[in-house]
């Protein structure tokens, strides 16, 4: 077990064979129930499930929620074989009705528990409280999960919501081609008094992106979370890009879908210089299959490198899972459709 820093944005921790020996233990337990962990009845019947994880595990997961030491953590060495886990699905429709990777998913729901209360989007997935990050065909170049062809550019998950995660888990399933997502931290970038003060200020515009509309309205266009998505899109509230303490801000940012309020040079000039600085800073990580990277979504902004997408089973594949530190604050900040189920 590891819990030094591998450079100022991330932190590891590698499971030991008795750490792999415990998991196994649990999830051997919890495997198979009637409600897997895309379910969000799973994390109520099983909330305190968590408690059994090995204690080196748990201490390396408080710490990092408690302390804020990195922007991100990586747990690497949860057993899972090539072999084992069946062709990268050609869409996350396919993927969720696979039970391929549920043990797996066991344990991201596990380690979610760990940092707080696990929920998801009505709007996105058909509000799966595990998701499936996977090429789709005819989507290479969105500013999407599910491209390609294109960088995806930086941005804070959900920056656009009040009630967006403290912390994305992002679990390797497939990764032949070792795409690596990029890191960067607020705390690492280096900007004017005058920089600051300006994205200190409401003068920013963030709208959802495009799979928040998108989704409901091909599947479900008569659900109430794509009206409120859609007035989110149509009339954005200005918010600052930084906020929280002066010397020590937190961040929300997602430059493909935000403008600045009246089209202000001086804000955009601003913008330009942070992402100009995230660019500079940023960190790459290569998730590998059976390793978990967890985000700090209000330290860190994420992106990931292009790559060919060959759609032959063998692309890259990662389960993703959102999680707040207080669901209570979330839930009512995010129109909570049930429980777990927000917008």
């Amino acid at each position: 077990m590891t819990g030094m820093p591998l450079d100022t944005t991330i932190m590891r921790y590698t499971l030991s064979p008795r750490d792999v020996a415990v998991v196994r233990s649990v999830i051997d337990e919890l495997d198979g129930l009637v409600e897997p962990p895309t379910d969000p009845a799973f994390y109520d019947r099983h909330w305190d499930a968590y408690l059994r994880l090995p204690t080196g595990l748990r201490v390396f997961l408080e710490r990092f929620r408690r302390d804020e030491p990195a922007a991100g953590c990586l747990v690497q060495g949860f057993p899972t074989p090539d072999e084992e886990v069946d062709a990268t699905p050609d869409h996350w429709e396919s993927a969720l009705a696979s039970r391929t990777g549920s043990r797996q998913e066991i344990f991201m729901a596990l380690c979610g528990l760990a940092l707080g209360d696990p929920f998801t989007w009505s709007t996105l997935q058909t509000g799966a409280m595990i998701q499936n990050i996977l090429p789709i065909r005819g989507e290479e170049q969105r500013q999407s999960g599910h491209s390609s062809d294109v960088f995806l550019e930086f941005h804070t998950e959900d920056g656009f919501h009040p009630a967006r995660c403290d912390y994305l888990l992002l679990f390797g399933m497939r990764n032949h081609d070792a795409v690596p997502t990029y890191l960067a931290s607020v705390r690492d970038v280096r900007l004017s008094d005058e920089d600051r003060a300006v994205l200190s200020r409401p003068r920013f515009l963030i709208r959802p992106d495009d799979e928040h509309v998108r989704q409901l309205r091909q599947r479900h266009p008569d659900h109430p979370a794509l009206g409120r998505a859609t007035a989110m899109r149509e009339a954005p509230e200005p918010v600052s890009v930084l906020f929280g303490a002066e010397l020590h801000p937190y961040l929300r940012i997602d430059r493909p879908f935000m403008r600045c309020v009246d089209d202000d040079p001086v804000a955009q000039r601003a913008v330009e210089a942070l992402m100009t600085e995230l660019r500079r800073v940023s960190r790459p990580v290569v998730i590998e299959p059976g390793s978990l990277l967890v985000v700090d979504n209000y330290l860190a902004v994420h992106g990931r490198k292009a790559f060919r997408s060959r759609y032959d089973g063998t692309d890259r594949w990662l389960k993703r899972m959102i999680v707040s530190r207080d669901l209570r604050t979330t839930a009512v900040r995010g129109h909570a459709a049930g429980g777990r189920v927000l917008f």
